[in-house]
Formats: structure tokens, sequence, C-alpha cells
């Protein structure tokens, strides 16, 4: 196991950065397999508006 500096990476070690990147490129790869239709851009973010809207309304 190598340790790593936080100059150096901000994983603890190199097999730390090697399981992540393995785990992001699984995820990356999964998406764009994924055979269903995309979401556009601005409904997604009209989505997450009314979500924070309703939020800030809401007593706390």
């Amino acid at each position: 196991m190598t340790k790593m500096t936080p100059i150096e990476s901000e994983f603890a070690t190199t097999e730390d950065e090697a399981a992540y990147d393995a785990w992001f490129r699984a995820k990356v790869e999964a998406s764009l397999a994924d055979p269903s239709p995309p979401i556009p851009h601005d409904q997604v973010m009209a989505e997450l508006r009314a979500i924070i809207a309703a939020r800030r309304t809401k007593p706390a």
C-alpha cells in the first residue's frame, strides 16, 4: 500500500485511487449503455427549481 500526500492526490493510498477509478469508470460505462431516453437539461432544471421553491415555502 503506497501512502499519498494531499498534494499528490485526494486519496490516502494508490489502492484507494485505483478502486475509485474502477468504480467511476463502471458508472460511466453503465450510463452510456443505458437505453432509456435522456432527460433534457431544461426539464431537469425546472424540476429542481420546483423542489427548491417548495422547500423554501415549507415551514421548518
